[in-house]
């Protein structure tokens, strides 16, 4: 079945349909929520409130553009919802311990598998890791980041270098201990 013929059931309310399009895309929207949520439970509730949501929009998908791209989107702003709705934005977060002067170390990083960046990238405080986020993986400038969090443009661009500078960090860290 195409994305939209699966988009058309969906939207007259057919369960099986909408089962279909939840295992279609649900596994590729829980990582969003991982990198999002303090936990599993959390990430499941994010995920559950963005297929609700994307659900109740469908008839405002209007199919051109990437439908991946655009539930992904929703799920997106449902995290931000829920960090907003918590208040789970730290955006202050105590950075005593941050070290500005690591140099970098691009063999590490390289060797570095994805699930250890997404493990260290869950350790970080929530407000870096929603910045780290945003900009590097989910492509938002540091201005569309602002906007959405209500913060000003040196601040996006501040948290971000800090997050890069405590991930650099944790992943030194870590290899030094793998030896």
């Amino acid at each position: 079945m195409t994305n939209e013929q699966l988009i058309n059931k969906c939207k007259k309310g057919n369960a099986r349909a909408q089962r279909m399009l939840y295992d279609k895309f649900g596994p590729k929207l829980m990582a969003i929520c991982y990198r999002y949520a303090e936990n599993s439970e959390e990430a499941k509730d994010i995920l559950q409130d963005g297929f609700i949501k994307i659900f109740e929009n469908l008839e405002k998908y209007s199919g051109f553009g990437s439908l991946e791209g655009w539930m992904r989107r929703i799920v997106v702003n449902t995290a931000l919802d829920n960090i907003r709705k918590n208040k789970k934005l730290k955006l202050n977060s105590d950075i005593d311990d941050l070290d500005y002067k690591l140099a970098t170390n691009s063999y590490i990083e390289e060797k570095l598998a994805a699930e250890d960046l997404l493990k260290i990238l869950s350790e970080i405080p929530i407000g870096y890791r929603t910045i780290f986020n945003l900009y590097a993986i989910e492509g938002y400038s540091h201005k569309e980041i602002a906007e959405q969090l209500s913060i000003a443009v040196s601040t996006s661009k501040s948290q971000y270098s800090r997050a890069k500078a405590l991930l650099r960090e944790r992943i030194i860290k870590m290899n030094l201990h793998s030896r």
